[in-house]
């Protein structure tokens, strides 16, 4: 069984975007927060919630034999396997900078496959290692191309080729390429016509369905009959629906196609649409929430199971002969289940189809993983990907909304320091990157973070959020710096309001476009807030827009249409800007960048600091040069996160380790 999650689209992702028992020993001098007592939770240590995990993402081989995961070899994430029931583990590669985050197993179950960047450029390789002799293989040894990290054509019956995207004819372009695994032989499966942002082949390997930008921002769903065959219009989507449509799944007959589709309605559904008539069948929808996560059966090409993200993420089952199997792994742990097991998983990892690997996130502890064995209907626990936080009491996360000044019904969660009454609270307002993703339930060592540290923790998914229908989206257009800020502004003024928060105490911290809410929130509202922190935020809309990668220049009218055209708004852009409201900051600010960000370029960060500079105002500065549009290495997250806790300690009063 494979799970797609089709919000972490190329445009969703645009900003965006993971002990021994520590005993306190705090006096009022390394704690600022006098109010915490002797009996309050002990302090999380930092290693604990930004260390690398224990181990994270299992994956079955396809023969169901082996296990692989990411663990630490000499502090750095590297794939490990081991033999499934056996404790034999042994590291297969040898990282020793950013570490392995995107891996999977090869469909001949020979190799691992992963990808890799340098130092955070995102121009990622494939590699592939021998699990015989160990060797490790470049299979895309070309200068300055970039492959996307998710595979997008394999087929089990096909164990020796995969298909995959990368830039490397134009580095505005991705072209498809089918890899022999065995020769390292690469064949151009489907040339871009310069608009393409997504392809989908068949269980066959051929690529049959491509996604078109349009120069109006709106998208066309291409079909043809096979590789020799002439590309066909199946779809127009205008840019209102762009966001909130893909291609899912050819049907195993390869007559019909599976689609997210908002067409003539507000939320994500999941259609099945015969591509000679153009009819579709509805197969699932929510009237309020969009489709998240789709579940697919690589065998029969058939879709089992959806999962829909409302306050929490809901397993729909859709397939009743699974229903029993659901059932029996809901009851392994508390938390939202996702199966990450089958044939494959979100990013087509190969696996065993009679065993799904099972992983349980709750908000108070740390995610668990366990496989489930279909026929016996046994299950074993693997791991939790962080023991160490068993050791520790947890905040729990309370979904909570309220009604923005439009009357915008506004969804969003907060987590309080444990221990701790709700009163007069320090709060930290920590906004998600993307804009167009969200904020879930879930384990968040940010969420955790900051309630450990003794403030209430406010995670609001203000209009331009995934999730809640395009209607919802679609609000955003134009609204940088607008009423998506205003969202922010109402859920402070809500919360205060509640009776449980200090208004004097409250700030602002993001990263990507959060952080970009970060600096608006200094400049634009700077009396609501009193510190603020930006991680690789953009400070001028105007050169943010100008400098992004050359693959996305094919979104740039849905950039126009949702932020604005540098070339005919540059004024109103400018008065999106928090550069050109550097005057009115008063308050500390505190900026992160990492210098090979692709997305928002140094030069964001460098700008505005430059600015504050010269208007003498407050601030600190933190420049990572190995690090890109985020930290990657430990030791860069550790270096941060302690000058964070001791910023946000400082002007909030909360505590902090030394």
């Amino acid at each position: 069984m494979q799970s797609m999650n089709f919000k972490k689209s190329t445009i969703s992702i645009l900003l965006c975007g993971v002990i021994t028992i520590f005993a306190i020993s705090c006096s009022l001098r390394e704690c600022p927060m006098n109010n915490f007592s002797e009996k309050e939770v002990k302090l999380i240590p930092k290693e604990v919630l930004w260390g690398n995990p224990d181990k994270l993402s299992p994956k079955i081989s396809p023969d169901g034999k082996l296990i692989a995961y990411l663990a630490p070899h000499n502090d750095v994430l590297n794939v490990w396997i081991k033999t499934s029931g056996k404790v034999d583990d042994k590291v297969i590669t040898d990282d020793e900078s950013s570490g392995i985050h995107f891996y999977l197993w090869a469909p001949n179950g020979k190799q691992i496959l992963f990808f890799q960047d340098n130092e955070g450029d995102e121009k990622y390789h494939l590699y592939g290692v021998n699990l015989e002799n160990n060797e490790v293989r470049d299979y895309t040894p070309f200068e300055n191309v970039t492959v996307k990290w998710w595979i997008l054509g394999w087929n089990k019956n096909i164990p020796n080729n995969i298909l995959f995207e990368m830039n490397k004819e134009d580095p505005r372009l991705h072209d498809m390429y089918n890899l022999n695994l065995t020769t390292g032989e690469l064949k151009l499966a489907a040339k871009n016509p310069g608009n393409v942002n997504f392809w989908l082949p068949d269980s066959n390997l051929t690529v049959r369905a491509a996604i078109a930008l349009t120069k109006d921002g709106g998208s066309e769903l291409l079909v043809r009959k096979d590789e020799n065959s002439e590309w066909e219009k199946l779809l127009i989507w205008g840019i209102e629906d762009t966001m909130a449509n893909i291609a899912v799944n050819f049907s195993k007959d390869g007559n019909h196609i599976y689609l997210l589709d908002a067409t003539d309605t507000n939320t994500i559904r999941l259609v099945k649409m015969n591509i000679e008539t153009k009819e579709k069948e509805i197969i699932f929808e929510d009237p309020q929430y969009d489709i998240e996560t789709v579940v697919l059966n690589p065998s029969t090409s058939e879709i089992p199971a959806i999962i829909v993200n409302r306050d929490r993420r809901d397993f729909v089952v859709l397939d009743e002969s699974i229903a029993g199997d659901i059932e029996a792994v809901k009851k392994l742990d508390h938390g939202d289940i996702s199966i990450a097991g089958g044939d494959a998983d979100i990013f087509k990892f190969i696996s065993n189809n009679d065993i799904w690997l099972v992983y349980i996130k709750k908000d108070n502890g740390p995610i668990s993983y366990y496989t489930f064995d279909r026929k016996t209907k046994k299950s074993t626990f693997l791991f939790h990907h962080k023991s160490d936080l068993n050791d520790y009491t947890l905040a729990e996360m309370e979904p909570v909304s309220f009604k923005a000044r439009d009357v915008l019904k506004i969804h969003g969660y907060i987590s309080y320091p444990p221990g701790k009454d709700k009163k007069n609270l320090p709060m930290v307002l920590l906004v998600h990157g993307g804009p167009w993703w969200r904020d879930s339930w879930g384990y968040d060592p940010h969420a955790q973070w900051l309630a450990n540290r003794g403030y209430a923790c406010f995670q609001i998914n203000f209009r331009g959020s995934t999730g809640y229908g395009k209607d919802f989206l679609n609000a955003s257009n134009k609204e940088w710096g607008g009423k998506m800020h205003d969202d922010l502004v109402d859920g402070v003024n809500w919360i205060v309001d509640q009776g449980v928060i200090n208004p004097d105490k409250v700030a602002i911290f993001g990263g990507s476009y959060g952080g970009y809410a970060a600096l608006v929130g200094a400049t634009f509202t700077p009396d609501l807030f009193c510190c603020a922190v930006d991680i690789f935020g953009p400070s001028s809309l105007t050169t943010f827009t100008e400098t992004i990668p050359p693959y996305w220049e094919s979104m740039l009218p849905q950039f126009y249409e949702r932020i604005g055209n540098p070339e005919t708004e540059e004024e109103f852009l400018k008065s999106r800007s928090p550069l050109f409201k550097v005057d009115q900051i008063k308050i500390p600010m505190l900026i992160a960048q990492g210098a090979n960000d692709p997305r928002v370029k140094q030069s964001e960060s460098d700008q505005i600091v430059k600015a504050m500079k010269e208007k003498g105002i407050e601030y600190e500065y933190m420049l990572f040069e190995d690090e890109g549009h985020g930290f990657a290495k430990p030791e860069n997250r550790m270096k941060f996160y302690a000058a964070a806790e001791k910023f946000l300690a400082k002007h909030l009063g909360g505590r902090f380790e030394e």
